[in-house]
């Protein structure tokens, strides 16, 4: 009994201190900000620059996507980010931050 009691008291003590760096590498935002290409996967592009920008504040998103218009937007995760009006879209973040819209195109990061 002493035994499952010590074995069961080393666990919990390394579970603690492996816990903090999890929540840490969970927490940490990936870095949008910058200029990208759209490209057509399948949608074309036509009605948003061929160069799209993303600036970001923390969890936070404007996207230049036209010439003087723009879209709030927030990362819900991760990997995934939410964009609202005009371009009302949800993207999936991939491990090159390339970004894939539920409109069909695709964001590469230059």
């Amino acid at each position: 009994m002493l035994k499952n009691l010590s074995f069961i008291s080393i666990i919990a003590s390394l579970s603690a201190l492996a816990l903090p760096g999890l929540a840490q590498a969970q927490s940490s935002a990936p870095n949008l900000a910058g200029t990208y290409r759209c490209v057509p996967e399948p949608s074309s592009c036509q009605w948003q620059e061929q160069n799209p920008t993303i600036s970001q504040t923390g969890a936070t998103l404007q996207l230049n996507i036209n010439k003087d218009e723009f879209a709030e937007g927030k990362l819900t995760s991760n990997i995934t980010v939410g964009a609202g009006p005009p371009f009302n879209a949800l993207g999936l973040i991939r491990p090159d931050h390339s970004i894939e819209w539920s409109n069909g195109t695709k964001w590469i990061k230059q």
